[in-house]
């Protein structure tokens, strides 16, 4: 018998009114692997998804892998320039022709070699001439649509995809003294098997709610009364975020509580009392401070694992320091304290949405951004429902 039943979704209509009346959402939603299945082709499948940052691939012939709702892809920067994506499945019998980073001319499937250009054109093919009406043109590795944004590569299914940029609008003012395009990664890390659906993942990252009663003392710098939602959103929009005022300027997400890194210079008086936290569903994570930005990619395996892929973005300026090293280990041990607290809150989450005491509960008005959230999801599971 399937989940996805009439009744289940009706009854998202009590999650997309406003805050004083709404309640969560169902818990099976976040532990059912047929739900997911159904995310998996109602969001994944159709939505621009996030796979890292455009300097990963800065000189022509460097490329990166990754998988894009579960399918394995390559990221590369080819001849002409431009950052391309396609599947990394050979088009003969199925071997990933790559599956790690680098720099290279070329692509070639240790299995027959098979080899492809840095877009996917296929360029060999050894011992095909006798096979009938062989043409290496119908055989490239299949392509996905690219857009960068503020630095980022996104990449969809649909090579005819409505642009990105637009349904993002309301957040660049946010991000515009940030110069992201600009700004340097230190490299990033990866989460792996994280015990929580991918939605408790994005729920927790825009939670103001909880920012200094989970995190009091080392977040009492960023207190949750001084969340607040500046856009609301509409169904035309991709992105859900929130700013979140400092009871001082230039805090930090550290020891010190304050920043430890460069401020970014063109930062207005009320940018460097503030961050800012946003979800771009349904991979991307990104947040703001006036020393950094921040980043988590989100990669769901089953309904109750993931993997997070975390960076941060620093101004350029801030390599000239000797000692850049020391400070960024220190703001990592900061971020790791938080990292660890929301682990285990995350996690007990899932457990709890597993148990049949599972409730729906009610929201704080601190938790605008998951009524939000529930209006971008909700929307797609309507239009995508499948007949009963």
């Amino acid at each position: 018998m399937t989940a996805l039943t009439d009744q289940l979704l009706a009854s998202f209509d009590a999650s997309v009114t406003d805050f004083t009346t709404a309640i969560t959402l169902p818990p099976e939603i976040y532990t059912s692997d047929e739900f997911l299945a159904f995310e998996r082709d109602a969001l994944f499948a159709r939505e621009w998804q996030c796979v890292g940052r455009a300097s990963r691939v800065p000189n022509v012939g460097d490329y990166f892998t990754t998988t894009v709702n579960g399918d394995p892809i390559i990221v590369a920067r080819a001849k002409d320039g431009q950052i391309h994506a396609f599947s990394s499945i050979c088009q003969h019998r199925g071997m990933e022709v790559a599956d790690d980073s680098g720099n290279c001319t070329k692509f070639t499937c240790l299995y027959h070699l098979w080899s492809y250009d840095l877009t996917g054109r296929l360029l060999g093919a050894p011992a095909m001439e006798r096979t009938t009406s062989f043409d290496k043109k119908e055989f490239p590795l299949p392509p996905l649509a690219v857009e960068l944004w503020q630095g980022f590569v996104f990449v969809h299914f649909d090579l005819h995809a409505t642009p990105l940029a637009p349904t993002l609008a309301s957040y660049e003012p946010y991000l515009k003294n940030y110069d992201l395009e600009n700004t340097v990664c230190p490299g990033t890390f990866t989460l792996t098997d994280m015990p929580w659906n991918w939605k408790v993942m994005f729920e927790n990252f825009n939670d103001g709610y909880h920012a200094n009663k989970l995190h009091h003392t080392i977040q009492d710098f960023c207190p949750s009364e001084l969340a607040e939602f500046p856009v609301e959103w509409t169904p035309n929009s991709n992105v859900i975020f929130r700013t979140n005022g400092y009871i001082h300027i230039d805090g930090g997400f550290n020891a010190t509580t304050k920043a430890l890194m460069p401020i970014f210079p063109n930062l207005t008086t009320e940018e460097r009392t503030r961050s800012t936290f946003a979800l771009m569903p349904p991979t991307l994570c990104f947040g703001t401070a006036p020393d950094q930005a921040f980043f988590f990619i989100v990669r769901p395996k089953t309904a109750n694992t993931i993997d997070v892929e975390i960076g941060y973005l620093f101004h350029p300026s801030a390599l000239d320091n000797p000692m850049f090293d020391h400070l960024l280990n220190m703001s990592d041990a900061g971020v790791q304290v938080f990292v660890k607290q929301d682990q285990d809150a995350t996690a007990k989450v899932q457990r709890g949405l597993n148990s049949r005491h599972a409730a729906r509960g009610r929201y704080s008005w601190q938790e605008e951004s998951h009524i939000q959230f529930n209006k971008w999801l909700v929307q797609r599971y309507r239009q995508h429902w499948p007949a009963t």
